[in-house]
């Protein structure tokens, strides 16, 4: 995460195994985890092989660090989001935009490019990417328990039924709108998802 408020940063800088994750990240939410080797990230980063091995001695080691750093890195901004705005509607605004950061610098959501390569994944690497889901459609569901409590949102179904739809809703829309090389396309989408749970005026 950046010093900036509510930001998904996706680089780091650091030290040489933190470097290693910052293009290795880059490479997979870009390309495809199964699309870049060691000897990328070597060229890129001037070291050996050798050197990367040190640090992650195989690449399921590597894809285990990525998705860890990264759930860790989403988990503290959903925190934070809760810290900040008690209102389920401006949440969720919130975590539309935590996707919408990532898309802006042409990039997929990490575990969404790993999901759909998931039959390929090891097991450690399958079961971080599920944690990651599940995280986001908990943290969803419980905003959404919240806003219908106080009938700011609505929806139909149960809350984790909404948050599985927002989520589902959400990685399709970025993969759509980053093969048309359209933001415009995520952010029509994330719009009207947003306009259909938000109740005005409540009450």
């Amino acid at each position: 995460m950046s010093a900036e408020p509510d930001t998904f940063d996706t680089r780091t800088g650091g030290d040489t195994a933190e470097r290693v994750l910052d293009v290795a990240e880059r490479l997979a939410q870009t390309r495809g985890f199964n699309a870049f080797s060691y000897a990328d990230i070597a060229r890129e980063l001037d070291v050996t092989k050798a050197a990367l091995h040190y640090h992650f001695p195989t690449k399921a080691a590597l894809g285990e660090a990525l998705i860890s750093r990264y759930t860790t890195r989403f988990a503290r901004a959903l925190e934070q989001i809760d810290a900040e705005r008690p209102d389920a509607n401006v949440c969720l605004e919130a975590f539309v935009d935590l996707y919408a950061q990532v898309l802006a610098e042409d990039r997929m959501c990490l575990c969404g490019v790993l999901a759909a390569d998931y039959d390929t994944l090891p097991e450690a690497m399958q079961i971080q990417v599920i944690r990651f889901f599940d995280l986001n459609e908990a943290w969803l569901a419980a905003v959404l328990e919240r806003g219908l409590d106080a009938g700011s949102v609505r929806f139909a179904g149960s809350a984790k039924q909404e948050a599985q739809l927002i989520v589902g809703t959400l990685e399709g829309a970025m993969l759509v709108a980053r093969t048309y090389h359209d933001e415009r396309r995520f952010s029509g989408t994330a719009g009207r998802l947003l306009a259909e749970l938000r109740v005005d005026n409540p009450g």
